[in-house]
């Protein structure tokens, strides 16, 4: 009988990594064509290594190098259906399962292309630490992130025993953070994290720079040191990155911890929504412009700017505003270009076939 082989034992089961009637049911089709259920835990190059309920396993990912969007190749926290094999094959995995929410930074190399950060995850913690002097846009932009990708924000600001008026510090992430939890935390002292544990469900991903303390809050969580952690530069504020790839650890209390590298560049990438969320206060003044296309810089009737002279909006949160509404456009138009140039290359690939066809069959006698 084939079966899932290259794994070793484990004392969770695939409930443990989120599986619920709602995977059931979207997996029902292939289940019934023999195949078997997993988790990307950790996804690298041409391969992956997934969770099922026989254990772990490595996983071969078919034509990996061949993908043409990088949004559809399998990553951490994604579900997965794998083909079983005969004894001594490594697993292949057939299918990727519709994503309920995305991660999505644009990606590293600053092509037109995103990267998914993390697949079905339903909390995003951004870290802010205390330690460090804060980075309003910084995290805004995580902020956007978070909320294009259809999980639910919180916001934790990580070392509170070295930060010398916590309260302010607080009430200025407050104002960036709308509609989202700002949780105050210390690993050297507890504060914080029973109410922390509360406020977390279903799969959780940490998200910030590297030295914010990410995996350090991850382990307290874990309640075990299993997260590697290591040493901020005095001189910056700045970390190393202790964590090099993404992985999957089911918490204690329920749930899964996803821990991620610090992101040096937080790109945006068709996060329209996102930034309407992240500035809401924003947007909901817009709505009393007397243009609707005001773009907030000097038009005349403009609520936002009225809000912004009458202090009641940070003159450098409508800057952050507009400059990540800039930036998104931009990418949105590079996106744009690049699918035309993608069928203009389609098009003209049919064009030279159709010409050499013709060529052939006028040299037939």
């Amino acid at each position: 009988m084939s079966q899932l082989l290259s794994h070793h034992a484990q004392p969770y089961s695939l409930g443990d990594y989120g599986w619920d009637e709602a995977c059931e049911h979207a997996f029902a089709p292939h289940r019934a064509a023999g195949l078997i259920p997993a988790r990307v835990v950790r996804a690298e190059r041409g391969s992956c290594e997934a969770v099922t309920d026989a254990g772990t396993v490595r996983a071969e990912i078919p034509g990996a190098a061949d993908h043409g969007d990088p949004l559809s190749v399998p990553c951490t926290g994604d579900w997965v259906a794998l083909r079983p094999v005969a004894t001594g094959a490594v697993p292949v995995l057939h299918a990727v399962l519709e994503r309920r929410t995305a991660l999505v930074r644009s990606s590293a190399s600053r092509t037109s292309c995103g990267q998914v950060l993390a697949a079905n995850v339903d909390t995003v913690v951004v870290t802010v630490s205390l330690a460090a002097p804060l980075k309003h846009g910084r995290t805004e932009r995580m902020l956007a992130l978070a909320w294009e990708s259809g999980a639910q924000p919180v916001v934790v600001l990580t070392k509170a025993d070295a930060c010398a008026d916590v309260p302010s510090a607080q009430a200025q992430v407050s104002e960036v953070a709308p509609g989202v939890d700002v949780l105050v935390t210390s690993a050297v002292t507890g504060q914080g994290l029973d109410t922390l544990t509360a406020v977390l469900s279903g799969t959780v991903v940490l998200l910030g720079p590297s030295g914010a303390g990410k995996s350090t809050l991850g382990n307290q969580l874990l309640g075990e040191d299993r997260l590697a952690t290591g040493a901020v530069r005095e001189a910056d504020g700045k970390g190393r990155h202790t964590t090099a790839w993404r992985e999957l650890v089911p918490l204690p209390g329920g749930g899964v911890l996803l821990d991620t590298p610090g992101l040096r560049a937080i790109g945006l990438h068709d996060a329209q929504d996102g930034l309407e969320q992240t500035f809401a206060e924003i947007e909901h003044l817009a709505q009393d412009c007397r243009f609707t296309d005001c773009a907030h810089v000097s038009e005349p009737g403009c609520a936002v700017l009225s809000a912004v002279e009458a202090g009641v909006i940070p003159r450098r949160r409508l800057d952050s505003y507009r400059r990540l509404l800039r930036e998104n456009a931009y990418a949105a138009s590079r996106t744009d270009a690049r699918l035309r140039a993608d069928r203009e290359a389609v098009r003209k690939d049919i064009t030279r076939h159709l010409r050499a066809t013709y060529r052939f069959r006028e040299r037939q006698p």
